[in-house]
Parts: C-alpha cells; structure tokens; sequence
C-alpha cells in the first residue's frame, strides 16, 4: 500500500498527460437506480480507458530504475495494452503487445496505432501472458505484467480524484479486471482516511476474483465473456491479499445484466462502455435497494466496444 505523499505524487504525474476526469451525475440514472449517482468517466481518456493512468507511472518508475532501457512488452485483451504503448511511446521506448486470437480487432488497430509492435498468440489472456513472459527473457525486454504496484498507484488517481470531488461518497462500485483498479480505490480510500465502502464487481461467467475473495485465497476460472477486461483465469496473489483485507464484498453480475448496463449508459448519459465499463453500473443495479439512500458511484472504466458487438446490445 502506498502513503498519501506517493498518491500525490503519482497523481502530479499522471496530470502532465491527463487532466483529471469528470465525475457525473446523471439525472435519468439517478431516477432510475432511485440513490444519488456519479459516474466516474474513464472513458475520457486519450485511450479511452483508465489504464493510460498505471502505464504512465509504470514508465515512470522502470527508466528511474532502469535508464538504459529500451523496450517493452505486455499482454492484453487492450486497454492495458493501449496504457503501455501510449506510456512507452511518451517515454521514448518500443512496445510490443501480446494478443490472444481473435481479440478486439478494434482495441488491437489502436494499439498499434500507438506506436506498438502487435503479436496474437494463444487462446486466451493468461497464455498471452505466458508467451509475452517468455519473450521478455528472450528479446531483453521488460515485462510488464497486468498486475503491478507501479500500475495500482497510477489507477489509484482515478479514485483520488472522485473521492476529492465527492468527499462524503458512501460507496464505490468498480470491476474487476485483473485488480488495478479495485486496489488502487482501496489504496486512495485508506490513503485519504475516507470510509468509503469499495464493492468489487466481476463478470459470473468469469469469476476468479468473485471465487478468490469468498475463498480468502487465489481461485483460478474459465473466462467466457463478453466483458474482455474482466476475462482474468489466474488470479494475481498480490491482488487477492488487498481486496480481501480492503473491499466489503465482490459481487457477480450476469452477461444480460453487462448488457443491459450498456445499454443503459448510452441511453441515460450518452456515454458509449464496453462490457468491463458497464460492470460496475450492473453491480449497482443488482443492489440499489441495498442502496437507497445512500451517495454512490461507479467507474465507468473503458468505452472502448466493437461497433458489432455494440451495435447488437443498442438493438437488443
């Protein structure tokens, strides 16, 4: 965990490239979830998702540690792989990312149009993750992995900027990819002394985290979801060890209910998410008579969906 002086910092960082997200509430989804309601839009980034934020500082601390570094390399379903490639290209190094096949042929375009070197390799996040690993040692690359200190203080800005705005906010929903986010809000909570309640929400049809935090300890799962940043099989240790001392509960939403909040994003506020994005407003709407009353908010974590994929759910 880091103090608050590392969360300042960290977030003066990230200031330089991004200005600070807006924070929302949207008049038709507070009416319908029937609670007070900010939407915490990742969505506004130059990527369009919250994982420019880790990438940023991730860069950061390698060429302080390592200045004679020259490239790198991750594996991705796509946001972390745009936050890497914009961070690296920013910072002067290569990037190469690694795809499993048939991911987002929308995210991979984007990637490489950030300045990284593409590979598809396995069948799904986790042996992309593995090949990337073994290319690593083999290219004299540094690693990258989805799940890092340096990236959970960079997604931990996002939060500090929310809480800030909204300092009486009674709870926070957030998904759950691989942990950055969730353990970056926890991280903000404790370093700003909030009481904040943090809710975890992963997708049922991958549910390692969901497992994991009932479990108390790592669950590995299938993934079969449309929500590709939350389509985590391994659970990282690191990860589990926070959330499980940190948020109150992890929920599970269906892949209709990711839908549905798809949906119901674009019609209440206009904003376009991708599965991942919507998870945490599915979350909520699975519990707000849990949360009537209360002062709430969701992170809208990425926008970036297929034009079929979305176009399916809009006519759904």
């Amino acid at each position: 965990m880091f103090s608050l002086s590392d969360l300042n910092a960290a977030a003066d960082l990230v200031r330089k490239t991004l200005p600070p997200t807006p924070q929302i509430r949207w008049p038709l989804l507070e009416a319908r979830i029937g609670t007070p309601v900010w939407v915490k839009h990742e969505n506004h980034t130059p990527i369009g998702a919250f994982k420019i934020r880790g990438g940023l500082v991730f860069m950061d601390s390698l060429l302080k540690k390592h200045p004679d570094a020259k490239g790198v390399i991750a594996a991705t379903r796509g946001n972390h792989g745009q936050g890497v490639a914009l961070a690296a290209t920013k910072a002067g190094l290569t990037s190469t990312v690694v795809v499993p096949h048939g991911n987002n042929p929308e995210k991979n375009a984007a990637m490489a149009a950030l300045g990284a070197r593409l590979i598809e390799y396995g069948r799904d996040f986790q042996e992309s993750l593995e090949y990337a690993a073994k290319l690593a040692a083999s290219e004299g690359l540094h690693f990258v992995p989805s799940f890092d200190p340096a990236l959970m203080l960079g997604a931990s800005t996002y939060s500090k900027e929310l809480l800030e705005a909204v300092p009486a906010l009674d709870a926070l929903y957030v998904p759950i990819g691989l942990g950055s986010g969730i353990c970056g809000a926890i991280t903000a909570r404790d370093a700003l002394g909030r009481k904040t309640e943090i809710i975890g929400v992963s997708a049922a049809n991958a549910p390692a985290y969901a497992l994991s935090f009932k479990a108390g300890k790592p669950v590995d799962a299938d993934t079969n979801t449309i929500a590709d940043g939350m389509a985590c099989r391994v659970a990282d240790p690191r990860a589990v060890e926070i959330i499980c001392k940190g948020a109150s509960r992890v929920i599970t939403v269906s892949e209709n209910e990711i839908r549905q909040a798809m949906k119901i994003l674009f019609t209440d506020t206009h904003n376009a998410a991708e599965g991942a994005g919507a998870a945490a407003l599915a979350g909520l709407i699975q519990e707000r008579e849990k949360m009537r009353g209360r002062t709430v908010a969701v992170v809208l974590s990425g926008a970036n969906v297929d034009n079929k994929l979305f176009t399916q759910v809009l006519a759904s």
